[in-house]
């Protein structure tokens, strides 16, 4: 019984269906006709004009979209624990050139607008430090917490006030979208988003990831960094067919909505044993080493966090029975 990534999550049948659609001969690359159809298809969904990019990676879209606003002399700031600098393996900065990351704190791995600002203040305005550009939050954040979007629009304009581009890893943006209950143009562009790593392949997908980019001239040269990255597939209709199939009579939020409720479910066994709130499809917990080893005898497959915390991720297609499994084995411990 898997809990332990969302990654490894089965393939939805709407997007298995899809891909057997696609495969009949088209244009290469970007050219073909669900490609096309990606900008039309993304922005009916935010409500505004945008440019919708299919990537095979979230590392990929993350860093794409971070060299879309960064020079490779500037800086990044995001959070110490936040994916693009601990799980990354330093591709934003290889894509960006070389720009740094600048690492803030803050809880939950979540940013603040009072903690940026005061970030931003301890940074000379001189030649011998590298200059933020952007800011990058993580919506739902490595600890399972939601921005919302008051919060969103919080940090967006102290990034409009310092003239930062502010990026969006939404590789769970799905279930915070769901757990919010909020229109995905709001918990984005609205709040002043300018580019969004809209990520798919934790909630159904297989191997498609959209990059989402709210400001038109950023499109034009992304185009170029994803060829010039080894990004732009031959066959790219059948990563448009994911996201479109996707997208299409909401698949992306029924699963989203089915992976947060599994997690819920065994939160509230869990109880004082939570590390943090569960707000969308991640729980971690405070077990001991003979506590974690019970739990994998019964056959729970989870992540060792740190020392004494555990986690554990809830995917779209969790069978209903192993997800209260897990609430009854956690409640006994």
């Amino acid at each position: 019984m898997r809990f332990f990534s969302d990654n490894a999550a089965s393939v939805c049948p709407e997007v298995m269906a899809a891909l057997g659609r696609a495969n009949a001969p088209d244009t290469a690359y970007d050219g073909d006709a669900l490609s096309q159809r990606l900008d039309g298809a993304f922005s009916e969904l935010f409500g505004t004009p945008v440019a919708a990019l299919w990537v095979s990676s979230g590392t990929a879209a993350n860093a794409l979209a971070l060299a879309a606003m960064v020079q490779p002399h500037q800086a990044v700031i995001c959070h110490e624990e936040a994916h693009i600098q601990d799980d990354e393996c330093g591709a934003p900065e290889f894509y960006t050139g070389g720009a740094k990351l600048m690492l803030a704190r803050g809880a939950g791995a979540k940013l603040d607008p009072a903690g940026i600002d005061a970030f931003a203040q301890s940074i000379r305005a001189d030649v011998h430090q590298a200059q933020p550009a952007a800011i990058s939050i993580t919506n739902a954040t490595e600890y399972g917490l939601v921005y919302t979007p008051d919060e969103v629009a919080a940090i967006g304009a102290v990034a409009r006030r310092r003239g930062l581009g502010l990026h969006m890893d939404g590789a769970r943006f799905a279930n915070a979208v769901a757990a919010l209950g909020c229109a995905p143009g709001d918990l984005s562009w609205r709040a002043g988003v300018d580019a969004l790593s809209f990520g798919f392949v934790k909630n159904g997908g297989m191997s498609a990831e959209a990059l989402i980019l709210f400001r038109p001239e950023l499109a034009q040269a992304t185009r170029y960094r994803r060829k010039r990255a080894g990004h732009l597939l031959s066959k790219g209709r059948f990563a448009a067919a994911q996201l479109l199939a996707m997208l299409e009579d909401g698949v992306w939020l029924r699963n989203a909505h089915a992976a947060n409720a599994a997690a819920a479910h065994v939160a509230n066994a869990a109880r004082d044993r939570l590390l943090h709130a569960v707000e969308a499809n991640e729980i971690f917990l405070r077990l001991t080493t003979a506590e974690s080893a019970t739990l994998r005898e019964q056959g729970f497959q989870f992540y060792d966090w740190t020392p004494g915390v555990a986690r554990l991720v809830c995917s779209w297609d969790l069978p209903a029975d192993e997800v209260e499994a897990l609430a009854r084995a956690v409640a006994r411990l």
